[in-house]
């Protein structure tokens, strides 16, 4: 299965963990990450805590704990390739839980891609059924 496929078929939360450059470790709610064809996924970013610390540390870490009441799930480590502030593309992959003038009073948004560097389990650091690749 790949993680396109897993997050597609699989409910739960998620949580982004970032570092700024001294080490100081922030972890925020975020949806299920956006794939694309090259490998890469991403998360819309405003521009907060989260966001601020992506610009000195390239490196993250997203934990998925699965709907279900028992510890399953994935963690992946993650590494910053790239950014996007088109804003039609930003609209386009943003959801749309917010009336246009929520969504612009809450702060401009970012598409911050990455690359998968390593997927763990949510418990140990056996395999798990899922890959990165597309």
């Amino acid at each position: 299965m790949t993680l396109k496929d897993y997050f597609a078929t699989t409910r739960g939360m998620g949580v982004l963990s970032t570092a700024d450059a001294e080490g100081r470790v922030d972890a925020a709610i975020y949806s299920a990450p956006h794939f694309f064809d090259d490998g890469t996924l991403a998360f819309i970013m405003r521009e907060r805590l989260t966001y601020r610390n992506t610009k000195a540390n390239p490196y993250a870490a997203y934990m998925f704990i699965e709907t279900g009441g028992s510890y399953n799930g994935i963690r992946l480590f993650l590494k910053k390739v790239r950014e996007d502030d088109d804003p039609e593309l930003v609209s386009f992959m943003s959801t749309r839980h917010l009336t246009p003038e929520e969504d612009v009073s809450r702060g401009p948004k970012h598409i911050v891609y990455y690359s998968v560097l390593r997927i763990l389990p949510l418990i140990g650091s056996g395999d798990v059924d899922v890959t990165a690749e597309r």
